[in-house]
């Protein structure tokens, strides 16, 4: 179980060593590296010291300025950008695809491309999204992507996102619909954790991720024996438990190069 690769095909290629699936909760896209500015698509277009001063001024909450700079900078690359962003991803993507094991079940994480994944889900890589399978005995019920900020989505560039798109995040409505559609499960499996505070905090970034009330309903009414997500990358806490339902955070694949091992 991997959630947030974030461009880590080497330790994705061997994530499913031993097991008999491999399960991935999406975000397997790398925009910027905070740790390493030279690694993504950002760096790969802007440079690294370009790519540095967007995390400074993110980072330092200095919104504006990083709209302008992303402007400045988007200004001297040529061609469409939402054209030049895929061309990016789908080199990502190539490599990724092609690092999972089969079988592998998978489903998108907030800054995935869905429209993309058809491209390269070879035979024995299972995309689902608000879909149900089994796997082992147990039945998998899968949700994808992430949900929107109050605020209207930003344009691709835009400050909140440091230059980076937020290709797949929607409506609560539209959210709590795919949860729905599961209905009861053995294993929720989500990229975004339910909304419990010690979940959604992220204790490097100093802020509450958004989560979903859908998803915390729906294990207290159906009771699943484990929800599964990642999306915050240095949560509060990694597990907790909700009356029957472990809550675990798979981890931050990224920067562990670790998969989280369910066994039944």
């Amino acid at each position: 179980m991997v959630s947030d690769v974030h461009g880590n095909a080497r330790d994705l290629a061997r994530a499913g060593d031993g097991a008999d699936a491999l399960v991935c909760l999406g975000d397997l896209i790398l925009f910027l590296d905070y740790a390493d500015h030279s690694r993504g698509i950002l760096p790969g277009l802007f440079g690294a010291e370009n790519t540095r001063r967007i995390v400074e001024l993110r980072t330092a909450r200095r919104f504006a300025e990083a709209r302008e700079l992303g402007a400045r900078l988007w200004a001297g690359v040529d061609g469409d950008r939402a054209a030049v962003i895929a061309d990016a991803v789908r080199a990502q993507y190539a490599e990724l695809f092609a690092a999972f094991p089969t079988p592998t079940y998978a489903t998108y994480g907030n800054v995935d491309m869905p429209p993309l994944w058809p491209e390269f889900a070879r035979e024995g890589i299972t995309v689902l999204d608000g879909q149900r399978t089994e796997i082992g005995g147990l039945v998998f019920g899968f949700v994808g992507g992430g949900l929107r900020m109050a605020a209207p989505p930003p344009a691709a560039g835009s400050a909140r996102t440091g230059g980076t798109p937020v290709p797949y995040e929607i409506g609560e409505e539209e959210y709590a619909a795919k949860v729905e559609a599961l209905g009861e499960v053995d294993v929720l499996c989500s990229h975004i954790p339910p909304d419990v505070p010690e979940l959604l905090y992220d204790t490097v970034a100093r802020r509450f991720e958004r989560g979903s009330r859908a998803l915390l309903d729906a294990i207290r009414r159906t009771r699943p024996r484990y929800a599964l997500f990642g999306h915050v990358h240095q949560p509060l806490a990694r597990r907790m438990r909700i009356g029957a339902t472990e809550c675990v955070n798979v981890g931050h694949f990224a920067r562990t190069g670790r998969p989280w091992v369910l066994e039944w």
